[in-house]
């Protein structure tokens, strides 16, 4: 029997289909890793030019070419090689996420080092920045992504980046053989003088023995000032264009899926805050919230609506993510939301806690393991305490109006915390269903809580405060009272806090645990100084609640402290100066 054969009358390659999907594979794969490939490339090439300007040994090839090339010229060739450097190692950051603009900004600085190498007489070093612009020039396709909305805190972040790395690099320069390049022994507040105005273009107290690298050192970190400024105020006069939050119509939509499937998640409700972007599915039966922060698109709790449409709105939350190279976390989802996230869009999980949940019916201060609960109620109703639970819609305007004030009084000057479990607005008209407990002394509000519905027969704590003059046991107080006057309003189930890293604090403080566990523990007591995770714990613990473990899903390990970051700006844990936002809200 013959072999088929071509036009050509030549017998024809029959591929199998099993190497048609090796090589799929692996050119899936390699594509999926180009991005991190040039981005570490890039990183690491911004990094090296910049100890190439620094290194004397490098900086002294300039005096090869002295005898043509005026002192000028050679000294911008060194500016060249140390601001590309910075720019490079920014931009490296932008790769890894795909971004488009960077792609384009990282060809232009290849380009220039080339150029600045070969004027600077490192040939190598000129062919490896032509290897990394024929790499970056011929995967252009990888980079996609849209750049993010403009923020405003991108300038003073860009700011202090490169302020940072240019006073560094400007302590080096004239610290690495001081002896050779300096006149006198300049002190170290002297030399840091020098750095500071030579970023501004003007002159310090330090002299050089050389003219060439008096110029190298102005010239390079006036150029290092005058770039950042560029940057700085390109970014500040740039029309901001903020985050999408819920629109009116989206809010409507999403309080529809809250009535027919509110049920399923206790942090359903609070989906509706108004600075998060919205992803629907394609059936609209499904949705996902969360916001942007330093490019991670971070989701809180499930998404809203029918488990069966969950697929449909992960992939849009996905598609977006890929669209604007953003990182994909999602914080305290359950365990069937991280089960689906994994299913469909590939992240892990790990436990990130446990969330505190009483059952009315099961509720009782009877017992020895509810004594010290029991006894705080009892000192602080005998005080002449009374807790008093309404509807947000039965409330006046002007009586919340007043709650919101005291409540802000009570919280001074802490900062206002919350994003997954929070829902930071108090006694908003379209919030009618929310419950709110006030305790009161002798006719004076002394304490107060706020709960949004969890379903029609659930609740969910959103806000505790106490006048911090106030009796000792007074929240255990309201929380039994709500507890037990919920009943009547046909509440079968109350979320309270969310205590993190709940197991490894109850199984490193047991006789037996070992050494990691306990040193575990001791980390998350210590930050507790700060974040109150231990004291969380505490006082959730006193009620002894169901405990449901909550989830973080995230695309992978190397992702993880940036998503910690995330959540923490988002939590507000890590906080901005109030005077650095009134400026920027000027500009």
């Amino acid at each position: 029997m013959s072999s088929p054969r071509d036009d050509n009358d030549g017998p024809l390659r029959t591929e199998r289909p099993f190497e048609r999907l090796a090589q799929s594979e692996l050119g899936r794969r390699y594509q999926s890793r180009v991005p991190g490939i040039v981005a570490t490339i890039t990183s690491l090439t911004g990094v090296l030019n910049l100890i190439v300007a620094l290194v004397p040994r490098e900086r002294h090839r300039l005096s090869q070419i002295h005898d043509f090339l005026p002192v000028e010229l050679s000294a911008g060739a060194v500016s060249i090689l140390a601001v590309s450097g910075l720019l490079l190692w920014r931009l490296g950051t932008m790769l890894r996420r795909r971004k488009r603009r960077a792609w384009r900004g990282a060809i232009v600085l290849y380009a220039l080092l080339v150029v600045a190498h070969v004027g600077n007489g490192t040939v190598f070093a000129a062919a490896i920045s032509l290897a990394c612009l024929a790499l970056l020039a011929t995967t252009g396709r990888e980079f996609r992504a849209k750049a993010d909305p403009v923020s405003r805190w991108l300038a003073p972040k860009l700011a202090v980046q490169f302020l940072v790395v240019a006073f560094v690099w400007g302590m080096l320069l004239m610290t690495l053989g001081a002896d050779d390049r300096l006149r006198g022994s300049p002190s170290i507040w002297q030399r840091a003088q020098e750095v500071l105005l030579g970023l501004i273009g003007l002159n310090g107290p330090v002299n050089y023995r050389s003219d060439r690298l008096d110029d190298i050192v102005h010239v390079t970190l006036g150029a290092f000032g005058l770039v950042t400024a560029v940057l700085v105020v390109y970014l500040l006069l740039r029309p901001a264009e903020p985050d999408e939050g819920l629109s009116a119509q989206d809010e409507q939509r999403l309080r529809e899926l809250l009535a027919k499937q509110g049920h399923r998640d206790s942090l359903g409700y609070f989906a509706l805050r108004r600075e998060k972007r919205i992803v629907w599915s394609a059936s609209g039966k499904a949705a996902i919230t969360g916001r942007v922060v330093n490019g991670v698109f971070l989701v809180s709790g499930d998404p809203i609506g029918d488990p069966e449409a969950w697929p449909g709105a992960i992939e849009a939350y996905m598609n977006q993510v890929e669209e604007y190279g953003w990182v994909p976390a999602v914080i305290g989802c359950s365990e069937q939301g991280a089960t689906v996230f994994h299913r469909e869009a590939g992240l892990a999980a790990i436990e990130l806690g446990d969330e505190a949940i009483i059952y009315v019916e099961e509720f009782s201060l009877a017992g020895r393991p509810m004594r010290g609960v029991r006894q705080a109620c009892t000192r602080v109703q005998r005080a002449g305490y009374e807790v008093q639970l309404r509807r947000a819609s039965s409330i006046e305007r002007d009586e919340f109006l007043k709650l919101e004030r005291v409540a802000t009084a009570w919280r001074g000057d802490a900062v206002e915390r919350g994003f997954s479990m929070a829902l930071s607005r108090l006694g908003d008209p379209a919030d009618g269903d929310c419950l709110l407990a006030t305790a009161t002394q002798n006719g004076e509000l002394r304490g107060l809580l706020n709960f949004v519905p969890w379903g029609p027969d659930g609740l969910s704590l959103d806000l505790m405060r106490r006048d911090r003059s106030a009796d000792n046991g007074l929240n255990e107080f309201m929380i039994a009272e709500v507890i037990q006057q919920s009943a009547a309003m046909g509440v079968t189930r109350i979320s309270l806090n969310f205590a993190v890293f709940r197991d490894a604090l109850e199984r490193g403080e047991r006789i037996g645990a070992g050494p990691v566990l306990r040193a575990w523990r001791w980390i998350l007591v210590f930050a507790s100084r700060w974040w109150q995770i231990e004291t969380l714990y505490r006082f959730n613990v006193k009620f002894r609640p169901d405990w449901e473990p909550r989830f973080l899903s995230y695309p992978g390990t190397r992702d993880l402290p940036r998503i910690a970051v995330a959540a923490l700006e988002a939590e507000a844990f890590i906080t901005r100066p109030h005077r650095l936002k009134r400026l920027l809200g000027r500009a």
